[in-house]
């Protein structure tokens, strides 16, 4: 009876170390990924991040705990971005902040500079730091951002 309680928690230990901690699926993830991600930094210019969101939002899920948070930090400032510039109906690809549109109230220019400030933030570029680590010391591949 002891033995196969230990056999069973052997194996729950290893599912979780697997699939919770850095593990296949996760590992799985950012590889299939890597090559949407590469094209859409490559080519997505000043609405990169936004339209790399989805790709984020996959990550954050499959995500092991150690690095959840810093998943949720990246995805919550994005999407804070993304929403300030679809409430003001504004083009992310074309949005200048020295020229803003005419039409933009200054309540909408300013949730859009404060959502681009998180997102620039030090925690923000800390937190892609620490995953981009994360992805090379655990799933021994680049995370190029």
């Amino acid at each position: 009876m002891i033995r196969g309680a230990t056999t069973g928690a052997a194996l729950l230990l290893l599912v979780t170390l697997l699939t919770g901690c850095g593990g296949r699926s996760y590992c799985d993830s950012v590889k299939s990924h890597q090559a949407d991600l590469g094209t859409i930094i490559s080519t997505g210019g000043r609405g990169a991040l936004l339209q790399a969101l989805p790709v984020f939002e996959d990550l954050r899920a499959a995500a092991p705990a150690d690095v959840a948070d810093d998943w949720q930090l990246l995805v919550t400032r994005i999407t804070a971005l993304r929403n300030a510039l679809t409430d003001a109906h504004v083009d992310p690809a074309s949005y200048d902040p020295e020229h803003p549109p005419t039409g933009l109230t200054p309540a909408q220019r300013t949730a859009i500079l404060r959502a681009a400030a998180g997102v620039g933030a030090a925690d923000t570029r800390q937190a892609l730091a620490d995953l981009q680590q994360e992805v090379l010391d655990v799933c021994h591949t680049p995370l190029d951002l």
